[in-house]
This record gives C-alpha cells, sequence and structure tokens, in this order.
C-alpha cells in the first residue's frame, strides 16, 4: 500500500516533470542520447516509487536525473524558454526530494 505524504507528492512531481522534460528534448533539436537516458532513469524512479524490486533503488535514480538535468539544463540545444521552466522546476523538486528524504533538513509535516 502507498502512503500519500508531501514527500511522495514531491517525488512524483520531479518524476513526471523530468520525464517531459526528457519526452520533449528528445523530440527537438537537443541532444536525444542525452534525453533517452533522462527518459529512461525518470520512468525508473517513478517506477521504483511504486515497486520495490526497481535496480539502483530511488535515491540512486535521483541523483542520476538530476546529473541529467543539470546536463541538458548547461546544453540546453536551442529551446524556446517555456521548456527551460520545466527543465528548473524538475531540477529544483529533485533536490528537495533529496535533501528531504535524507532528512538533511528536517521540516515537520513534510518529511
Amino acid at each position: 500500500m502507498i502512503t500519500l505524504s508531501w514527500l511522495f507528492v514531491i517525488a512524483v512531481a520531479a518524476g513526471i516533470f523530468a520525464l517531459i522534460d526528457g519526452i520533449t528534448r528528445a523530440r527537438g533539436r537537443g541532444s536525444s542520447v542525452i534525453s533517452i537516458i533522462e527518459i529512461i532513469a525518470a520512468v525508473l524512479f517513478l517506477l521504483s516509487l511504486f515497486f520495490p524490486g526497481i535496480p539502483f533503488g530511488s535515491l540512486v535514480l535521483a541523483i542520476i536525473t538530476t546529473v541529467l538535468l543539470v546536463i541538458q539544463l548547461v546544453l540546453r540545444g536551442g529551446r524556446r524558454r517555456g521548456g527551460l521552466a520545466v527543465t528548473v522546476i524538475a531540477l529544483v523538486l529533485f533536490i528537495l526530494w533529496i535533501v528531504l528524504s535524507q532528512r538533511w533538513i528536517v521540516i515537520p509535516g513534510v518529511s
């Protein structure tokens, strides 16, 4: 059974934004190899939230996806301004989830 918490909602939102970013970059003129890796990492991250047997675990997949989002942010690839917002939102949500899930910062009611 899945427990609905703010940390879970942040993780799902981060995974969905990263998946949307990867799909739009794969369809555009960006670096498609990194986009495909980002799509795979985002899908595995989302699956690891629901199923316990996914390799590497949620934390490692979140770190991999965060690194890929930073690379995609640096290599923008001629995208419009609206696409930049999706990348930044996904990056912020992943960093927030990593910090809160590792209890580096404890916010009552969230982590």
